[in-house]
């Protein structure tokens, strides 16, 4: 709620056309987007985070951390979470990934411990977001994209439970990378302690990095 009240506050509705927690369908289940931004300037998506204390992380990590009052939690990496939303939305509007940006936005009291990439932000996301000034789509574009959207939360049946099944199908899947939908295929350790191991890596890699054991 927070994060729709800042894009209300801070974007021009003329602009930016708003969509909230957006379940889409794939060709692996389906990915729900937490808030979406369409305009001339591209397509973004806003992951959020409502966490406090030391946040963390690197790009190509599995999972982050939160340090607060002496704890640490784990966390999926957030850009993983994106690369599959990104994926998603892609082939759901055919439009070219180059043209959604993947915005990760921490809304509580929270401090980055470590260097994070640029679109992972803890300050006015509205700011942010306006830092994209080129023009790459059409009014046209922008008004079509409106459109399919619309017209699939109208006719849409998809809810937050069928998502969450979803989720739970693609992470038992031993086929299906979860976060990106590309195949699951067998590969052996050549470092470390484990050399020799068999385990299953996505296909996609280095783009994915997923892995899971037998």
């Amino acid at each position: 709620m927070k994060t729709s009240f800042y894009l209300w506050f801070s974007l021009s509705k003329n602009t930016y056309h708003r969509y909230h927690n957006l379940i889409l369908p794939s060709k692996n289940g389906t990915t729900q987007i937490d808030h979406l931004l369409v305009s001339v300037y591209g397509l973004f998506i806003i992951e959020t985070k409502n966490k406090k204390g030391c946040i963390f992380g690197s790009e190509h990590q599995e999972n982050w951390t939160q340090s607060i009052y002496g704890n640490k939690y784990t966390f999926q990496n957030p850009l993983k979470q994106t690369f599959r939303q990104q994926a998603v939305l892609s082939e759901f509007l055919n439009i070219d990934t180059s043209k959604i940006q993947p915005v990760i936005y921490f809304v509580g009291d929270s401090v980055f411990a470590t260097p994070l990439p640029q679109n992972v932000i803890n300050y006015d996301v509205g700011k942010y977001i306006k830092t994209y000034q080129n023009v790459i789509l059409s009014p046209e574009n922008v008004n079509q994209i409106d459109l399919v959207l619309k017209n699939h939360i109208t006719n849409s049946t998809l809810s937050t439970r069928d998502h969450l099944n979803s989720l739970r199908h693609r992470h038992t899947s031993t086929t299906v990378c979860p976060n990106c939908g590309s195949k699951l295929i067998e590969r052996t350790s050549k470092k470390g302690v484990n050399a020799s191991t068999k385990f299953l890596g996505c296909q996609n890699y280095p783009k994915c990095i997923f892995t899971k054991d037998f």
